[in-house]
């Protein structure tokens, strides 16, 4: 085509997705690896960063493992442009998980983010953090959802309780009071996207604390049509919840009204009429018609479980049993009827599944009268939604089921289409077998009679399944169906004798099988359709069908008048042919041959005993040993005479029939069997719209309904009252968040005191006697000897004076000029700049706490103050719980010289009693007999040391005896395995052990790092971004030591704060004390611009941990005190900085 021009159709098409493809980044799938990534992931320009991440995200997307380069994307996570953060934030969250410890260098970027000004990015910096699935840092995304949870922006608020359910993955074995109370907050939260998280993170979070619904539940259905689509599949099950374990099942419902129809004696008609009385409170139900037996399994299933419904009696025996009332309740109650009202318009949305769980909600607690208007929507969706229709078509099923007249007027909605796959049409046809009434059945058999020629057997023998299934629930069409059967037997037989095609012999054995199940209710009726199958038998070839229609003939061979004149017949036809037979048909012949003889007396009695002779000689020397043992058997249980061939034998034993093995045989041949549950009963049925109910199991995460009116009234009230509280404090938040005042108490400082509290109030013990009981107790601080440290070694000059010039930081002005550009809509209808800047924890002007190196003023810096050094003494075993033992430990300043990851720990034990203690020793709770010889420093000790992937402690001597107030200090080295995990210790004393749990101390994780002024602001200028955490908390101490030191000169208050300051770092951390900037100022009162300088180093790694405390404010007042961290690892960058901020205050 258009040779003349040299053009091809290809070129054209090539040329054509060309053009379409401009201004996409479709060509980054081309071949993303064209370029090198590394090289612009380094670019300082952000159009090249934002290139390739994106040609990363295409190999992502292509399934290449492009995690190698994790490291140089995380560190763009600080830049400034918003495209470069999104994209790297995406990045993350795919590979945070498989790369845990590289994903931890950013945690400090995400606590940043999540006080910009931008919501998007705190949004990002959220998710990010939830991301992490790692336990060290589940205390600072605990945080960061506690402050996000108060956002002003819904979409940070919504995020945070998507977050929620991530966080509980980690913590699913631990108390979950926190997370409780953020769910709590969130179900309050007036936007609906919110809401619509906060319904999935209580479902996730805690399904069973249905009393937070309590106080929000009117507002939760008013809400729940705004609610987004997804969200009110979950919101509805919740809500649903609450209102069956508040106010019970309701009289009106299907459910109820069927159950109580069960404690009557006239119950038989229920299922054929449409008024039942109910006898408990005497008023009458008109609705839709119901199977009782179905309705009773599917309450039980619905309330109790499908495992434990069929393992109560109730559900197996039948129907004499009768079934306990729940508690009830009306349709007229305000929460049932505000629930109805509100899920109504639901039933009409566009998603299934919402309109699924909608009718749900009707189907259990709606009034019978009302279910009929599920009807219209559900078969709306079933039309307009093909891709839900088999998940819909299960659900109508068990409707049907249940109430079959509900669907019954709308039958031609289930006509198969031929489009339609193989599932969905086996569901149609079960669903129009079970709806179908005298009126509808014609029209419906006549749609069946087009499906029997269908080229799919498969779906054929399921149409012969269904025509069963109407023949027996509608009688009066047994007759047709019947002919019809017939026909398609004797239709199925000649052609499976021409030819053998697919699915044929399935299509003539269903057929067969439909015509038994028919003749069973009425034999008497069909005895000449039994003798029409039997004169016909030699024209089927089928072994399957052949073996039933020869189990007809014996099961009812008495039957009328025609069948016993022509067993005989059929039975020499069988023995003569029986060599030839098929397995199954062998074994049918002789059964059939057993119940014939067996139902027999008169004349023919001769002639049937030597006709099982026969059969059985031949059988026993049959090659297949099924039919062989089942000639023995028979032979072994029917009676002597019965198989005696002789005249004289049968005289003289002719009506001796009164063995056991006759017995026996009557109860095995005769066809006498117990009745059985009925099919409904043998069903599983699970809560309309659940996975459950398709898959037909229990899908994990699948729960029934709560016990009716479990939710009793004084856990509603207690926690009504806790709510009020919470509620009237958060209404104080939020006043102060949205007017101009910026509340100072509002701060990212205070969101994290929760995570730094674990080294105050977490110390705890778990004692326990030989039995192994734990008792837990808190640990009291006690005061003990003090440590002076004196700093006087260092070989620097003890003073300096610095110059008072100091750059401004123009970026910072900046900054400060672009902020109300920063901040967007939302937030700024919400409330006021400075309101804003003092939520997110900011300065106002500045974008992040900048501190500068040097004091803004003439200052004097000194390296030496005569600070008292006094170390917390824990109580590791009080004298209750150890029997008059008390043991306290201490961490010391000294470093282990074995290894330097030991950490040394002062351990001192105190008799109280007034006799002496026997056996005192402290053993690892944890140890393994495993000895890890990989470290080289520990070659020599590796016998002490178990493996290093858990905590141990190098063995220490045992007390042999402690005397009355004796007291001893033992000092012990312990390996811990994370700075946050407790080291579990044994205590044995006088033959007993107590466990006991010995908290680490992340401030004695360091050793001292003796450096200079010069080079600790060098260090600090090698360690920003990532590296540099900041924190804000307030410090009172010292106006208590100045009420005590009447001392008013501005050097004596300045020092006096300064030692304050430095003795409780150094008292809570190994540490030292590097410089001392006191701001020479003219003002009297002004301790603005003191900075103290702390350095130290990681025992395990070396990394230097640098710590700076910046203070402002006044000597008379609190100091608002800035504590920043500047180290490599990250993670214990964080701790340390929550722990400083900890016992600062």
């Amino acid at each position: 085509m258009f040779t003349q021009f040299g053009a091809t159709a290809e070129s054209l098409s090539k040329a054509s997705s060309l053009v379409l493809r401009i201004g996409t980044d479709a060509h980054l799938y081309d071949d993303p690896d064209d370029v090198s990534i590394g090289p612009l992931l380094d670019s300082r320009y952000d159009s090249e960063k934002v290139d390739a991440v994106k040609r990363l995200l295409a190999l992502i997307a292509q399934g290449v493992d492009v995690s190698h380069f994790f490291p140089q994307v995380v560190k763009n996570v600080a830049s400034q442009s918003l495209e470069v953060k999104k994209l790297v934030y995406l990045y993350l969250l795919h590979y945070a998980e498989k790369r845990q410890n590289e994903a931890l260098l950013s945690i400090n970027c995400f606590q940043k983010d999540l006080s910009d000004t931008n919501p998007l990015v705190r949004a990002w910096a959220l998710r990010a953090m939830a991301g992490i699935r790692l336990h060290a840092v589940a205390p600072l995304v605990l945080a960061a959802i506690s402050k996000c949870a108060r956002d002003p922006s819904a979409y940070v608020r919504k995020c945070a309780a998507y977050a929620l359910p991530k966080l509980y993955d980690l913590h699913h074995d631990e108390d979950n009071t926190a997370l409780e109370e953020l769910v709590d907050i969130l179900l309050s939260d007036h936007s609906h996207g919110v809401v619509g998280a906060a319904a999935v993170a209580f479902k996730s979070v805690c399904p069973t604390s249905l009393f937070l619904i309590a106080k929000s539940f009117r507002r939760l259905c008013e809400t729940l049509p705004d609610v987004e689509e997804w969200g009110q599949i979950v919101l509805v099950e919740i809500l649903l919840r609450y209102v069956i374990a508040r106010h019970g099942l309701v009289k009106e419902s299907i459910l109820f009204s069927s159950n109580s129809v069960l404690h009557s004696q006239d119950d038989e008609n229920f299922a054929t009429s449409g008024d039942m009385l109910d006898h408990h409170h005497h008023h009458s139900v008109v609705g839709t018609t119901c199977d009782s037996n179905m309705v009773t399994v599917m309450y039980k299933s619905y309330i109790e479980g499908q495992k434990e419904c069929f393992t109560q009696a109730g559900c197996v025996k039948g129907d004499d049993d009768k079934l306990d009332l729940p508690p009830l309740t009306s349709s007229t109650n305000d929460d049932v009827d505000i629930l109805l009202r509100c899920t109504s318009p639901l039933l009409w949305s566009h998603n299934s599944a919402v309109v699924l769980a909608a009718a749900g909600v009707h189907w259990i607690i709606a009034p019978r009268k009302e279910i009929e208007r599920i009807i219209k929507p559900i078969l709306f969706i079933l039309r307009s939604s093909q891709a839900s229709k088999y998940v819909i078509l299960c659900n109508i099923l068990v409707f049907a089921k249940a109430a079959p007249s509900l669907f019954s007027l709308n039958y031609e909605d289930f006509f198969v289409f031929s489009s339609d796959s193989y599932q969905i049409k086996v569901l149609k046809l079960e669903i129009l077998s079970t709806i179908a009434t005298e009126s509808s059945l014609p029209n419906i058999l006549e749609e069946f009679q087009d499906y029997v020629k269908d080229p799919d057997r498969r779906f054929v023998a399921d149409t012969v399944a269904a025509i069963g299934l109407c023949a027996q629930r509608q009688p009066v069409a047994a007759s047709t169906c019947l002919e019809g059967l017939l026909g398609l037997i004797f239709h199925e037989s000649s052609i499976s004798s021409l030819s053998q095609l697919d699915g044929e012999a399935g299509v003539l054995v269903q057929a067969i099988m439909s015509i038994k199940a028919i003749i069973k209710h009425d034999p008497t009726s069909y005895d000449k359709v039994i003798v029409r199958l039997a004169c016909n038998l030699d024209r089927v070839k089928e072994p399957a069908a052949r073996a039933l229609i020869i189990w007809i003939i014996g099961e009812y061979c008495s039957v009328g008048q025609i069948i016993p004149r022509i067993v005989p017949s059929v039975l020499k036809y069988l023995a003569w042919t029986f060599n030839s037979e098929e397995l199954e048909t062998k074994l049918q012949i002789l059964n059939t041959a057993a119940k014939v003889l067996l139902c027999t007396e008169g004349e023919d009695l001769l002639t049937f005993r030597k006709i099982l002779s026969y059969v059985i000689e031949l059988a026993k020397s049959d090659s297949n040993y099924d039919v062989r043992d089942r000639a023995r058997f028979i032979l072994k249980l029917m009676p002597r005479n019965l198989t005696s061939t002789s005249e004289e034998e049968t005289t003289s034993c002719s009506l001796q029939n009164v063995g056991i093995h006759h017995e026996f045989a009557e109860n095995i041949f005769s066809g006498r069997t117990h009745s059985t549950a009925s099919s409904a009963k043998s069903g599983r049925i699970y809560l309309p719209g659940s996975l459950s109910q398709i898959v037909l199991h229990a899908a994990p995460g699948y729960e029934p309904l709560p016990k009716p009116c479990s939710l009793h009234a004084s856990d509603l009230e207690l926690h009504m009252e806790l709510g009020d509280e919470t509620k009237e404090s958060a209404e104080r938040m939020a006043k102060n968040n949205s007017f101009g005042t910026g509340d100072n108490d509002v701060s990212s400082g205070s969101s994290f005191e929760e995570s730094g509290s674990v080294y105050d109030s977490h110390h705890s013990i778990i004692s326990s006697d030989s039995e192994g009981n734990e008792i837990s107790s808190e640990l009291n601080e006690i005061g003990h000897s003090s440590l002076e440290v004196m700093h006087d070694d260092w070989d620097k000059t003890l003073i300096n004076v610095s110059d008072a010039s100091v750059d401004n930081d123009q970026g910072s002005q900046s900054a400060k000029g672009n902020l109300s550009a920063l901040i967007s809509t939302d937030l700024a209808e919400l409330m006021s700049k400075s309101a804003l800047e003092s939520w997110l924890d900011e300065q106002p002007g500045l974008a992040s706490v900048q501190m500068s190196q040097r004091p803004p003023s003439g200052s004097i810096s000194i390296n030496n103050l005569d600070c008292t050094v006094t170390p917390k003494i824990h109580t590791l075993l009080d004298p209750t719980n150890g029997n008059g033992l008390r043991v306290e430990y201490a961490f010391s300043y000294e470093v282990s010289t074995i290894s330097p990851v030991l950490v040394q720990i002062e351990v001192f034990f105190e008799n109280c009693l007034s006799e002496s203690l026997v056996k005192i020793a402290l053993k690892d709770g944890e140890y393994t007999s495993r000895v890890d010889s990989s470290d080289p420093v520990l070659e020599e000790h590796e016998s002490l040391l178990p493996t290093d992937n858990a905590p141990s402690m190098l063995p220490t001597e045992e007390i042999a005896s402690l005397d009355p107030g004796q007291r001893l200090k033992e000092v012990i080295q312990v390996r811990f395995h994370h700075h946050l995990l407790p080291f579990k210790l044994a205590v044995l004393c006088n033959g007993k052990k107590y466990l006991t749990k010995l908290w680490p101390d992340i401030g004695y994780f360091l050793r001292p790092l003796s450096m200079s002024m010069n080079g600790f602001i060098e260090k600090e200028r090698q360690l920003p971004g990532m590296f540099e955490c900041t924190k804000r908390c307030t410090f009172k101490e010292h106006i208590d030591h100045e009420k005590d030191d009447d001392t008013s000169g501005h050097s004596d208050k300045i020092i006096l704060i300064s030692r304050t300051i430095a003795s409780k770092v150094l008292s809570n951390s190994n540490v030292c004390l590097v410089s001392v900037d006191i701001p020479v100022s003219f003002n009297i009162d002004d301790a603005s611009g003191l900075c103290l300088r702390f350095s130290g180093e990681i025992l395990s790694s070396s990394k230097p941990c640098l710590i700076t405390i910046l203070a402002e404010g006044k000597f008379s007042g609190p100091l608002d005190i800035t504590v920043k961290i500047n180290c490599e690892d990250t993670v214990f960058g964080l701790n340390l900085l929550n722990r400083v901020a900890a016992f600062l205050p």
